[in-house]
């Protein structure tokens, strides 16, 4: 039976018999550290989940040579510690290594817990998601098709590059964002431009730089905030434990209780907001303000103006001054707008509550679509600055297998084809 959507981009076919595929309970998009979570979250709750993706691919995709700039604790995928921990990861390869851990380290990591958490992987991408009846149709990369009961989307940040509209001009071998680029050595022997005053614009100038690059960062405040190697609460020994989370995100003060994103979810919105953006200011790390020396840095300074010049671009800048580059990069973050996920259509945005980009989402990180939930960076306007990093997981992996193990408990519920814990039904359509 053919899929054809209706003027709402709903389908008219009313099963997943009728479609002759496969009905999942919960499909999973995304294999990172959220989606990876998700899965074996559920799957321990007795809920049948099939993730869907290639494991680790932003990361993978990352500029060669950064580290991470949480600590260990929160370095944690899936909980804090226990089966799927850094710790038991470094048990099993029998090595040790200290903070900061490398991008190599971390993907390695990645994809440890995937073979051992979620071995059966679907590695396929999801094309097109389609609502009917009860259901949703998951079209996927090779032409096949599922159906699933719930969606869980932990796809990431990849699709939300920040850049400057008023650059939109510029071809992208001339003017491109940070996460564009995993091998910094691409520029070596080239003048590179590079916007931002937080870890992505530093980390990536530093990297170019020691591959032999020219580079100068512009920043548009008049200072940069270098974190330290060290805080005062390291003085107070096991007390830190207690009064500072191992999430590592926020200050002191907001520590807690941005750890507890069920709590965060009640303050006033002016409240989360203000809380918010405390936490996550730009700053550039100890680890990388220590390797500089060969970077340029100009404070104060905005772009107002670029235009390609021959092979390059000439810059006007707020100062007054003009440079010639080979290449402008951006280092201005992400900017969340679950709308440009490119397998949501208009039929499944249509009943998609968004404010600022983020999905308005409820307890188990559901959106105002039934059944459609999201984790990860999109549930941070909800459920605060964590949901943002890797800590992030622990909590929407166990507050989405808890609501819906709690939902298929209740009289009437609909069980998943009599999958049992850690089965992944329809691993390829017929």
């Amino acid at each position: 039976m053919a899929i054809e959507p209706t003027g709402n981009g709903k389908l008219h076919a009313r099963t997943a018999a009728d479609l002759g595929v496969a009905d999942l309970e919960v499909a999973v998009i995304g294999a990172g550290p959220h989606g990876l979570a998700a899965t074996i979250h559920l799957r321990r709750a007795g809920v049948a989940a099939h993730a869907f993706g290639e494991p680790m691919s932003f990361w993978r995709s990352m500029p060669r040579g950064i580290r991470l700039r949480s600590n260990l604790s929160a370095t944690n995928m899936v909980e804090p510690d226990g089966t799927f921990s850094l710790y038991r990861y470094m048990e099993e390869i029998g090595e040790s290594f200290g903070h900061p851990v490398s991008l190599r380290r971390f993907v390695d990591y990645g994809l440890w817990v995937q073979r051992n958490g979620v071995p059966d992987l679907d590695t396929r991408s999801v094309a097109a998601v389609h609502r009917m009846r009860g259901r949703f149709v998951l079209e996927l990369s090779d032409g096949e098709r599922c159906t699933a009961r719930r969606v869980v989307v932990a796809c990431g940040i990849a699709p939300f590059q920040r850049t400057p509209a008023r650059f939109a001009h510029l071809p992208p071998e001339l003017a491109s964002h940070t996460g564009g680029h995993a091998d910094p050595a691409k520029f070596a022997g080239r003048r590179v431009a590079v916007v931002g005053g937080g870890q992505s614009a530093f980390e990536s100038a530093v990297l170019m730089s020691e591959r032999d690059a020219e580079v100068e960062i512009l920043v548009r405040r008049a200072e940069v905030v270098y974190l330290r190697s060290w805080s005062p609460i390291h003085f107070i020994g096991p007390l830190r434990h207690i009064v500072y989370a191992p999430t590592d995100v926020g200050p002191l003060w907001y520590s807690r209780l941005v750890a507890t994103p069920r709590l965060f979810k009640l303050l006033p919105r002016q409240a989360q907001d203000r809380i918010a953006l405390r936490s996550i200011r730009p700053a550039c790390s100890y680890f990388v303000k220590v390797r500089l020396d060969g970077v340029k840095i100009a404070l104060a300074t905005e772009v107002t103006r670029a235009e390609a010049s021959g092979n390059g671009v000439r810059l006007s800048l707020s100062d007054g001054t003009e440079r010639d580059v080979d290449h402008l990069m951006f280092g201005t973050g992400y900017e969340i707008d679950v709308t440009r996920y490119p397998f949501l259509g208009d039929g499944m945005l249509d009943g998609l509550r968004v404010v600022d980009g983020y999905p308005v989402l409820r307890r188990g990180l559901e959106s105002s679509v039934p059944g459609l939930h999201f984790l990860g960076a999109p549930a941070a306007r909800s459920f605060g600055p964590t949901m943002r990093f890797v800590s992030g997981s622990w909590y929407g992996g166990r507050e989405l297998a808890r609501t819906l193990a709690r939902r298929r408990r209740q009289p009437g519920a609909p069980r998943a084809n009599g999958q049992g814990v850690g089965e992944a039904p329809g691993t390829r359509l017929p």
